[in-house]
């Protein structure tokens, strides 16, 4: 939790390096510095404006009319040439459809979305998931007695969020280790800072999931009560059906967020459980526990850290004069670690009474509508894996393991474990 050695009095925020090893490991100083030094503070290296204070981050979340949501999806890394012909080759394209659409076609298409993961629909889940849970935990046993080690990421937090929604949304006829490659491959080009020819290489796989997308949109009849289905009765504003450009656009989102996402804050949750003293074997048979410690992760080491929004046209920002288009980066991480909301923050404590006051899902009319689900997912496969797996531990190497080091996305890559 210490600031690197290098760092002095002449400025220490002006070393900052969002896609640092040294923010990437360990972003909490960091963070700490900005909310107390300099709450909004323009970064050179992006050009954005970092907004870290929990009140800040809220009232721009909950002002998209000022501060729209147009760039949540832009690429971080400019897409060079050689990409950009790529994508333009097969129609790839992102149209105004959920985290980034700040116009009159956004409430019905969320509406679409949020009526299909509804709060029964997410009980109805619970079934899916728990068997799901059961069978990837059986492989995960194997594999401790044959070797002793085993990965919880890659053989189960991985995995069960994408079966789960594959299930969900009635998607056959395809690996789920496909579409995981597909959705990290989208998270990294237009999150992450790859170099040229790392962007082309991800590039043909992001092509290759939306016309995936495309086609399956484009698949005919499908049942009336899918997820597909409610997207192709849609109708927009004027009256109009939903355009099939736009109906993948909302299922590329929701792809990517209903697995990727839940998978990197199921990793985080076995990892911060299985350090935390006590709280793993507890989670197994005290009720409600495995839901508050999904929580009190949400708050603290969310997998989404940062959303992006500009401005409508010249505002201020505690006190901070923005011009129109400025680019802002809220610090949903930081703001879950704000003093002014949660006393002792860096201390994990399960039932926090105000814990829900985080700012992970985002917040107002650009709020995660898949967060019950999420929820849901990460408490049962931490109960579940508790439960099958009530004497492992992180192996040594576990202790600094690979991280996931986006610009929006952070999560442990692995959470190695061995049986004593």
């Amino acid at each position: 939790m210490n600031f690197p050695a290098r760092l002095d009095t002449s400025g220490p925020i002006g070393l900052l390096d969002l896609f640092g090893d040294s923010f990437v490991r360990d972003p909490y100083p960091w963070l700490d510095l900005l909310r107390s030094e300099s709450p909004v503070h323009h970064d050179p290296v992006t050009g954005m404006w970092l907004v870290s204070r929990h009140e800040d981050v809220r009232r721009v979340l909950l002002a998209p009319d000022l501060f729209l949501p147009d760039n949540a999806q832009h690429a971080v890394t400019a897409l060079p040439i050689a990409v950009l012909r790529v994508l333009a080759r097969s129609g790839f394209t992102l149209p105004l459809a959920l985290a980034n659409n700040g116009t009159t076609t956004h409430p019905g298409l969320r509406r679409v979305v949020t009526r299909f993961f509804n709060a029964q629909r997410v009980a109805d889940a619970v079934p899916v998931i728990e068997r799901i849970a059961t069978e990837l935990l059986a492989d995960v046993g194997s594999q401790l007695a044959a070797t002793g080690g085993c990965d919880l990421f890659a053989s189960f937090a991985q995995v069960l969020p994408c079966r789960v929604l594959m299930e969900l949304l009635g998607i056959r006829g395809l690996d789920p280790s496909t579409l995981i490659r597909w959705s990290d491959a989208s998270l990294e080009l237009f999150w992450g800072r790859p170099a040229p020819e790392r962007q082309l290489e991800l590039a043909e796989l992001v092509v290759a999931f939306h016309q995936w997308l495309t086609e399956t949109v484009r698949s005919g009849p499908v049942p009336s009560d899918s997820f597909i289905g409610a997207l192709s009765r849609h109708r927009l504003p004027d009256g109009a059906l939903l355009d099939v450009e736009t109906a993948v656009g909302v299922c590329f989102f929701v792809f990517v967020a209903g697995q990727s996402t839940t998978g990197q804050l199921i990793a985080t949750v076995l990892r911060r459980a299985l350090v935390e003293p006590g709280i793993w074997p507890r989670t197994a048979s005290e009720a409600g526990l495995a839901e508050a410690w999904v929580e009190e992760v949400l708050r603290r080491e969310p997998p989404v850290t940062t959303w992006r929004r500009v401005t409508a046209r010249p505002t201020e920002v505690d006190g901070n004069e923005l011009p129109a288009g400025a680019h802002i980066l809220l610090m949903l991480l930081g703001s879950g670690s704000d003093p002014e909301v949660f006393p002792d923050a860096e201390r994990m404590c399960p039932n926090r009474a105000n814990v829900r006051h985080h700012l992970a899902f985002g917040a107002g009319r650009h709020r995660c509508p898949g967060a019950s689900l999420a929820r849901t997912e990460a408490a049962l496969a931490l109960r579940a894996a508790a439960r099958a797996l009530p004497d492992v531990r992180l192996s040594a190497e576990a202790a600094a393991p690979r991280m996931l080091g986006l610009l929006s996305f952070r999560a442990p890559l692995e959470v190695a474990v061995e049986q004593p």
